[in-house]
């Protein structure tokens, strides 16, 4: 398959859980009309579902390093477009946040199953610039979902906001039966043995050096949660714009992702990893630092309240690639389990800052601001005490 295909169809698998959040994000004030629920109940259909999604790529690592990446893959495709069919079909707000759940149980495989795909063909600085080109490619659906999302919901309502994530996931499935190859040969397989994965998975969570650089990973990535997670009230309520303007958010954002994992692409193979780290936490921190002295000096108003986000997102997508590959080769020998507990506990982070911080403060512009440069210095102290964490000598992976 070639590399370029190869990437877009990653890049489309990694999209699958961030559309479940992005696409429907300006129909809360309409969902919450429908069921006469209140906008903490709406927020329970968003937070728990990036909870699903955090509990179950603790596993899809795991059972693709078992079963095979492209099966576990199809399999969780299939599960997401009946739950999408089922949210749409959602007659109360409970039944929709039940729904919820289980679609993002079914969501995390892509994000979880395409790093560990990367890492089984590619190496080394080719690791990071393919994992650079599927974030640059990636970073089209949190500008193009809240848009389309918006406009369905203006013209449809905010079912068929579900109706079309269950149609991207049937033709998904459909192009990746069809063209994605199996990357990990049954000769290179873990048997799937309750106590050997149990081994595996206390080995990595007993590693300082993995815990607390992904720790690092999760919070740097949190600035997206925490404004994910307050877009209604941030864009309609603090912004004062209609429910089909959420670019004004995600356009900035994605411009940024998109144009630093250009940069980070292009330089892969001339720039250090550990360089492009601290060239990322840097730009990302200008952002952040304009950000809270913009909010916290004038009323927040487009454009300049939105500008700060495209710095922030330069400078994350600058540094993630690097930050990712850095992590996961601590355990070669167990790639994907190493990839499945890394983004669990990303999108443990995901969820508590989505549904727990994210309300807090979700009212106010400066108090987002604060937030943001909080968890961005937490992320900056974590992966540089996993940087200088020493790493264990490489054992065998239970089970090998």
């Amino acid at each position: 398959m070639p590399k370029h295909a190869l990437t877009i169809v990653l890049a489309l698998l990694t999209m699958v859980g961030p559309l479940g959040i992005d696409a429907y994000l300006p129909s809360f004030h309409a969902i919450g009309a429908t069921f006469d629920a209140s906008p903490l109940a709406v927020q329970q259909t968003l937070s728990l579902y990036i909870a699903g999604m955090s509990v179950m790529t603790l596993f899809y690592g795991t059972l693709s390093d078992s079963f095979g990446r492209r099966p576990v893959m199809l399999v969780s495709l299939v599960l997401f477009t009946l739950t999408s069919i089922l949210a749409a079909l959602s007659t109360s707000i409970g039944m929709l946040v039940a729904v919820r759940v289980l679609q993002g149980l079914c969501a995390g495989a892509g994000m979880v199953i395409a790093r560990a795909m990367v890492q089984d063909k590619f190496q080394g600085g080719e690791a990071q610039r393919m994992m650079a080109m599927i974030t640059m490619v990636f970073g089209v659906a949190p500008a193009l979902a809240p848009v389309l999302g918006g406009w369905l919901q203006a013209t449809l309502g905010w079912r068929s906001v579900f109706w079309a994530l269950a149609l991207f996931g049937a033709g998904l499935w459909a192009v990746s039966r069809q063209v994605l190859r199996e990357t990990l040969p049954p000769a290179a397989r873990t048997p799937f043995d309750l106590r050997s994965i149990a081994a595996n998975y206390r080995r990595s969570v007993t590693s300082p050096r993995f815990v607390l650089m992904s720790v690092g990973i999760g919070l740097a990535f949190c600035g997206l949660p925490l404004y994910v997670g307050s877009a209604a009230a941030y864009v309609m309520d603090i912004l004062h714009l209609p429910e089909t303007a959420f670019g004004w958010l995600f356009v900035p954002m994605v411009s940024g992702l998109m144009l630093g994992s250009a940069m980070a692409s292009r330089y892969a193979h001339r720039v250090p990893a550990e360089r492009m780290v601290r060239l990322g936490f840097l730009v990302m921190g200008f952002g952040v630092v304009l950000s809270v002295a913009y909010t916290s000096l004038f009323t927040a108003a487009v454009p300049y309240a939105v500008l700060p986000f495209l710095f922030y997102t330069f400078g994350l997508s600058l540094a993630s690639p690097s930050m990712t590959v850095i992590a996961l080769s601590i355990f070669p020998e167990m790639r994907g389990l190493a990839a499945s507990m890394q983004g669990f506990i990303q999108m443990a982070l995901f969820a508590l800052v989505s549904g727990l911080v994210a309300p807090l403060v979700f009212g106010s512009a400066a108090g987002l601001a604060w937030t943001h440069a909080l968890l961005l210095a937490a992320g900056l102290g974590f992966w540089e005490a996993g940087s200088r964490a020493r790493a264990r000598p490489a054992t065998p992976a239970a089970g090998t």
